[in-house]
């Protein structure tokens, strides 16, 4: 509550902490100067069932007392800690602080491990079960939310389970592609290719390089007109890992797969983000996490 930008919602939230504590502390100071009239036999006079009679005894004193020590605790509890507004509390203890030991304390237990591991190559990494089994975690912490829980991706979202790879699957290239991010780009390329028949025998094309139900004669029309895509996606259709343009022969439709599917992407383009962990992650994490992910769809390549 240190960041408020208005000093009114200090006071404001100030004021209902502390209204809200001396409301209670008089609530009991009345509770207890009132007296309720009662008759000769110590009840208030009220009767329910005909015959429960409610009785006019004071309140337990040890009930009084942990009243009191409530009050006093939260009195002291508003000295200590922050909720008074803008103020930080006397013990200077703060959510920021708090987060930045406990991971200074995990990284401090698990810095030998992950040291350990950070001086193996990642072959030899994707081979070891507790490294996997801390890769797996570090995954599903940070990449499960896109990929999926099981890596198998989703539409918009690579599976990485297949052996295709947009940037290259090496681990380097996917230690590079955790550390950096990407950011992939495909802009509208109708203009570029020609009219919405143009699109359609492109799109036919495209379906034609994978083997995949096309239109043979539209097909053919659209191979010539392929040349405005063949800069990132090679002359064959072959994809470029180093622009992480897709290979289109290979029948992995990442945004959806068909005729439709194909012209929309031609007409409208196509942008993926995949953010940066670098900061999120220490470099021995990021170093853990590739060789899991590169282990994925390599296990026969893991060194024992």
């Amino acid at each position: 509550m240190s960041d408020f930008i208005d000093t009114f919602w200090s006071h404001y939230v100030t004021f209902l902490s502390l209204g809200g504590i001396l409301a209670c502390a008089l609530l009991l100071w009345l509770t207890a100067r009132g007296r309720t009239v009662s008759a000769g036999d110590n009840t208030t006079g009220h009767v329910w069932d005909e015959d429960l009679r409610e009785m006019n005894n004071p309140m337990p004193r040890w009930w009084m007392g942990l009243f009191v020590l409530t009050i006093v605790f939260a009195l002291g509890y508003l000295a200590a800690y922050p909720g008074l507004g803008s103020y930080r509390g006397g013990l200077g203890w703060s959510t920021d602080g708090e987060y930045a030991r406990e991971v200074d304390q995990a990284s401090r237990e698990l810095g030998p491990v992950y040291d350990k591991y950070a001086a193996m190559p990642a072959e030899r990494v994707a081979a070891d079960p507790q490294a996997m089994a801390i890769g797996e975690r570090l995954f599903l912490n940070s990449c499960a939310q896109c990929h999926g829980s099981d890596a198998r991706g989703g539409k918009g979202f690579p599976n990485l389970t297949d052996g295709d790879w947009l940037h290259g699957g090496t681990p380097e290239k996917i230690q590079e592609t955790i550390a950096l991010g990407r950011t992939g780009v495909m802009p509208p390329m109708a203009a570029a290719v020609g009219t919405p028949e143009d699109v359609k025998n492109v799109a036919n094309y495209v379906l034609s390089l994978s083997g995949s139900p096309h239109d043979s004669v539209r097909a053919g029309l659209g191979k010539p007109k392929f040349t405005a895509c063949a800069a990132c996606h090679g002359v064959g259709g072959g994809g470029n890992p180093a622009v992480g343009a897709p290979n289109l022969t290979d029948k992995i439709w990442l945004h959806g797969y068909g005729q439709e599917a194909i012209i929309s992407i031609i007409n409208t383009g196509k942008t993926n983000q995949m953010p940066a962990q670098q900061g999120r992650l220490t470099d021995a994490q990021i170093h853990v996490l590739a060789s899991y992910v590169w282990g994925l769809s390599n296990r026969a390549g893991a060194a024992p």
